[in-house]
């Protein structure tokens, strides 16, 4: 398994880069209006997913637990084109709906990490990035009238921590490649 994903390490520096970028929007637009801040949620969630689905399928042949990106690739579409087709969504439905994406992709990422925990070192960095995703999800549970500005910072700190760890596990499977 962990020669396919060093084959593929690109795909998770792409996505961390990607969260950094949508990171970086959320801090410089805190006040932005709820229909452009689903505009950008869902572009990002749906080329994550994209990304994520696009590599399980590379790993299905010699991988047999290549379902669990296929899952998580799927959950980040569906949230992705429910955000962009249905921009006029409450703040309501739009915190639930980051929360259940955050809590299921944390989720999905522990397993594999889990899953790589015998074939890398400093797995870690994939649990920690699951274990920010469903903190972020559970406070998002736990606040669901905050402040849209509020909202964006959270969205922002954690696609930048999120970023950073893909970035961190890309690289290492890059180096795990070449060895």
């Amino acid at each position: 398994m962990i020669q396919e994903f060093a084959k593929y390490w690109w795909l998770f520096v792409l996505r961390g880069v990607l969260a950094i970028l949508f990171a970086v929007l959320a801090f410089l637009w805190p006040a932005i209006t709820l229909s452009i801040l689903v505009i950008f949620l869902g572009a990002y969630f749906f080329v994550d997913g994209i990304f994520t689905l696009v590599h399980s399928f590379r790993v299905m042949k010699t991988e047999p637990r290549w379902w669990v990106l296929l899952l998580e690739g799927l959950v980040s579409i569906v949230a992705g084109l429910i955000a962009l087709f249905s921009p006029g969504v409450t703040a309501l439905f739009l915190v639930v709906l980051i929360a259940i994406w955050s809590l299921l992709t944390g989720i999905f990422e522990i397993i594999l990490a889990i899953r790589l925990r015998k074939e890398i070192t400093n797995e870690w960095m994939l649990i920690l990035a699951g274990v920010l995703s469903i903190l972020f999800g559970i406070l998002l549970f736990m606040q669901p009238i905050t402040g849209v500005v509020v909202i964006s910072w959270w969205i922002g700190f954690y696609a930048l921590f999120f970023g950073i760890f893909l970035i961190a596990v890309g690289i290492k499977l890059k180096k795990l490649g070449k060895a």
